[in-house]
């Protein structure tokens, strides 16, 4: 429901207005003023969602109450200006009304503002729910909020897929798990995977480098190699060979070889 003030210095036209918008369940009423001072402390009071606005009030205007609301910082909430003049159309949208209702205010132009109102509302409320809930993920997650609010604009699941904390390796019927933390790098030999880890032991596994890679964070670890994964963490230098080629040193003194193909996906590790 969207809390709504009528501000009308006329007494007449103002009843009108709140019985006409009584017609609408979306709409609370929180208050009602007879002139531009009114609405303005109103404004501050209730932080109203909208706000039916009439133009020509004596002392303060409709848009000298925007004007106070701007200098005073207050939340502007969405204005539907309500005039009997359509002169001051071109300067309501100037100071981005939402819309421009003329008095005597028909039913159906009423009910096309509302409609408008509440298609704002929300597509604002929506942005808003996502922008919360992109800071929340971002905080669990340590990814940028401007790559989650992009997969919600496009349907896509807030959250990436969370990958294992651990590899489980089968070797002459025992099995081991290997934290992935705990990986420097990876490389292929034939059908099988040699595991490095920080503790200077390797350990063998049988699966593709590609299946592999799947498992593995992206964030931590980068494809260097058509043979090759590297745990961005272990990463202490990238250097350029006589011939042109390029190689990373690890911080354990390993070097492995980056291949041209995979050479821009290292380079983002640096600039990161």
């Amino acid at each position: 429901m969207l809390k709504v003030i009528v501000v009308d210095d006329e007494p007449l036209a103002r009843r009108g207005m709140l019985v006409r918008l009584a017609d609408f369940p979306e709409l609370e009423i929180v208050a009602e003023c007879s002139n531009g001072a009114e609405a303005v402390a109103a404004i501050r009071e209730h932080q109203p969602d909208a706000v039916f606005l009439d133009v020509e009030m004596p002392g303060l205007d409709g848009f000298g109450v925007l004007k106070q609301l701007q200098q005073q910082q207050i939340n502007l909430p969405y204005v539907v200006f309500v005039t009997a003049y359509d002169h001051y159309a071109l300067t309501a949208f100037e100071v981005q009304a939402l819309d421009y209702v003329l008095k005597p205010v028909e039913k159906e132009r009423l009910a096309a503002a509302v409609g408008k109102l509440t298609k704002n509302f929300e597509a604002k409320d929506d942005q808003r729910h996502k922008g919360q809930l992109a800071a929340v993920v971002a905080q669990l997650t340590g990814e940028k909020t401007d790559q989650i609010l992009q997969r919600l604009d496009q349907s896509q699941p807030v959250m990436n897929e969370r990958f294992p904390e651990a590899i489980s390796i089968k070797d002459s019927g025992e099995i081991t798990r290997v934290p992935v933390s705990a990986i420097d790098w990876v490389d292929a030999a034939g059908d099988y995977m040699c595991i490095h880890t920080r503790d200077g032991q390797t350990h063998i596994l049988r699966r593709t480098m590609k299946e592999l890679e799947q498992e593995l964070d992206p964030k931590l670890f980068v494809r260097v190699h058509r043979s090759a994964i590297v745990n961005v963490n272990t990463i202490a230098k990238l250097q350029m060979l006589a011939n042109g080629e390029h190689q990373l040193m690890l911080t354990n003194g390993q070097a492995v070889k980056v291949s041209r193909s995979y050479k821009d996906r290292v380079k983002m590790v640096f600039n990161s």
